[in-house]
């Protein structure tokens, strides 16, 4: 990395700017801490990123030893995955994830929404408190078709993946009353009763939804939206 891209202290918060504060990168770690993918994959994955510029981040991430090239199984091809120092970023990307939810109300015009996406905000939403009684393990899925994602809980520990699920024990499938759920503002009768909102599974799990994923919004956005509400 150039010396003029850098901000030249001796801090370790400059030092993951320099990286990571380039255009693209946080999404490139977001979407590979959910699976290792083919530049294919996440060109497809990113919408809007010039192809030059998708190739310039895997090679500054490689260079600092966030990102490593994989040989594909059966295949000719590579792909990209996370070292572990690139995993490492799992808690900050979480962090900055909850901290930019806080505002998110419905994607604005122009806005995507991607299965890598879903996922992403079904770890960040994680609240990570087991329930009382055994340990189980139970496998949510939100959406269905070309934007879907997974979450399996069993007590404290959460995977999550893009895609559909073989067998998720209860199945969401919502447009913008799953922002509204996920801060809190429906319960899960009124959520299940939305427009737009299909539920295929047990209640209790629903229920169980609502306490184990939670993304409230930003305090001052709630006293915005209650003055306008007056």
């Amino acid at each position: 990395m150039s010396a003029s891209r850098t901000y030249g202290q001796f801090c370790g918060v400059s030092r993951a700017a320099d990286l990571l504060g380039q255009r693209w990168a946080l999404h490139i770690v977001r979407d590979l801490l959910i699976a290792p993918a083919r530049f294919s994959d996440l060109l497809r994955a990113l919408p809007g990123v010039p192809t030059n510029m998708l190739s310039t981040r895997l090679r500054e991430l490689e260079a600092a030893g966030v990102v490593e090239r994989q040989a594909v199984p059966g295949q000719r091809s590579v792909q990209y995955r996370l070292t572990a120092r690139g995993r490492g970023l799992e808690p900050v990307i979480d962090a900055l994830g909850r901290w930019g939810a806080g505002r998110m109300v419905a994607p604005e015009p122009g806005e995507t929404v991607t299965s890598a996406i879903v996922a992403s905000m079904l770890r960040t939403a994680f609240a990570g408190r087991a329930e009382p009684g055994p340990t189980t393990t139970t496998v949510f899925q939100v959406g269905g078709g070309p934007v879907a994602a997974w979450a399996e809980v069993t007590g404290e520990d959460i995977v999550v993946g893009d895609g559909e699920h073989t067998r998720p024990d209860l199945l969401i499938v919502a447009g913008p009353a799953m922002r509204a759920f996920l801060a809190g503002e429906l319960t899960p009768t009124e959520f299940a009763a939305a427009p737009g909102v299909t539920v295929t599974g047990p209640v209790p799990l629903l229920e169980l939804f609502s306490r184990l994923f939670r993304l409230p919004f930003d305090l001052a956005l709630e006293e915005q939206r209650n003055e306008k509400q007056r």
